[in-house]
């Protein structure tokens, strides 16, 4: 005679074990799952603000509301910069569009016309960017990769070239 083992109302310890590394399991998917949307979402709410600057011509492309803030990124024009008294107004080019900025403040020792430069502010009711912040380069060979990109791929600027005069231009030297 066979005794039928009828079913207990205990799971074994065996099965215990294994459901509570389902439970676990379970759990560290969801998190995983959770983080990996959070991520994703942070990511997509920053999307337009993870931009290092934006040039004048993506600006003018840009539908840009007055007071939204963001950097304004490119070259100082050549006869742009005109001071008056504390303000300071420039235009900032790629050499294919330009924006006029006003800056109250001091600005920093390598600014200068045809150098990169980096503003941080807002575009004015009237137009015009207002900058409340003026990053210039900071040596003689240094441009922001993304402006020199966009200039070489413009046919604006090559490897190697410096944007004011050369050594041998500045001193009269010749080869």
């Amino acid at each position: 005679m066979t005794i039928d083992a009828a079913p207990s109302a205990f799971p074994s310890p065996r099965r215990r074990g294994s459901s509570r590394k389902r439970r676990r399991m379970a759990l560290f998917a969801l998190v995983g799952l959770v983080l990996s949307a959070a991520t994703a979402l942070v990511l997509y709410a920053l999307d337009d603000t993870i931009v290092f600057f934006r040039t004048p011509s993506e600006i003018a492309k840009m539908d840009v509301t007055p007071g939204q803030r963001f950097r304004l990124g490119g070259l100082v024009k050549q006869g742009s910069i005109v001071h008056e008294g504390s303000t300071v107004r420039f235009v900032v080019t790629d050499n294919a569009s330009d924006m006029t900025v006003t800056y109250s403040g001091l600005l920093p020792d390598l600014f200068r016309e045809g150098q990169g430069v980096v503003t941080e502010g807002f575009v004015q009711p009237e137009g015009g960017f207002k900058a409340d912040n003026v990053l210039a380069k900071h040596d003689e060979n240094y441009m922001p990769k993304d402006v020199a990109d966009r200039l070489k791929a413009q046919g604006l600027w090559n490897e190697g070239q410096a944007p004011g005069p050369t050594p041998a231009a500045a001193t009269g030297a010749s080869k």
